[in-house]
């Protein structure tokens, strides 16, 4: 098989992500950020800086585009603000303001256990543990770690499929699954990128280092990426 030119540069330069080339993919990432959309989620968390919004946020986050999530997240708030109001809500009036988020009935119904849990186990208030977040319902790795991070600005690596797929490419990792790729970048990712790491690489891969055909010409941080698994590009 015939190797193009970008690809032989890549081969003889870049066998290895460099540990010390996260910094200066982090700094130019950041500087990129300042250009393009904040992730849902995160834009809770600034207005907000409370873990419950922050907790809620996320779980209608799963699945869902960031517009959807905004808007839901909005009106839900608008609706109840704390966990106790929220959880005096029917279900069946929390599936209705919260259409047409991704799996809306499911999410309800996470979203009222959730709530009396947090009354019964927690006095009403977010735990701020990582062990003690993924024992509430319908909450995975992902979401406890948006939480401590976002939430409590607690070290915490959340890991997407953004997050998955774009270290993966880059060569900074390998892993096949995201929880994988979280232990991975716990071992080597330097703790003071742990919180903002995760709201970089979605905002760049909902808008450069796509699943399927990046924009590889106007990447930014192509210098330094394996683009393994790349098969096709823009």
């Amino acid at each position: 098989m015939h190797l193009n030119i970008w690809q032989v540069w890549i081969k003889s330069k870049l066998q290895k992500l460099e540990d010390k080339d996260i910094d200066r993919i982090i700094n130019i990432l950041k500087k990129e950020a300042l250009y393009r959309d904040t992730p849902a989620v995160t834009e809770t968390a600034s207005k907000t800086r409370d873990p419950f919004k922050v907790l809620i946020s996320c779980l209608l986050s799963l699945r869902t585009k960031d517009e959807v999530t905004r808007k839901a997240s909005r009106e839900l708030f608008s609706r109840a603000a704390d966990v106790k109001s929220m959880a005096k809500l029917p279900t069946d009036e929390i599936q209705k303001i919260i259409y047409p988020v991704g799996f809306y009935r499911n999410k309800a119904r996470s979203i009222k256990r959730v709530c009396k849990t947090l009354i019964e186990r927690y006095r009403g208030k977010v735990p701020s543990e990582l062990d003690e977040l993924l024992s509430l319902p319908g909450v995975g790795r992902k979401t406890a770690n948006l939480v401590l991070t976002l939430g409590f600005g607690k070290p915490g690596i959340c890991v997407d499929t953004h997050v998955h797929r774009i270290t993966n490419r880059w060569g900074y990792v390998t892993t096949k699954n995201p929880e994988e790729t979280e232990l991975a970048l716990r071992r080597k990712l330097p703790l003071s990128y742990w919180i903002q790491f995760n709201s970089l690489l979605v905002s760049f891969g909902q808008r450069v280092c796509k699943p399927l055909s990046p924009f590889c010409s106007r990447c930014p941080v192509r210098k330094f990426c394996r683009r393994v698994g790349v098969k096709r590009s823009r």
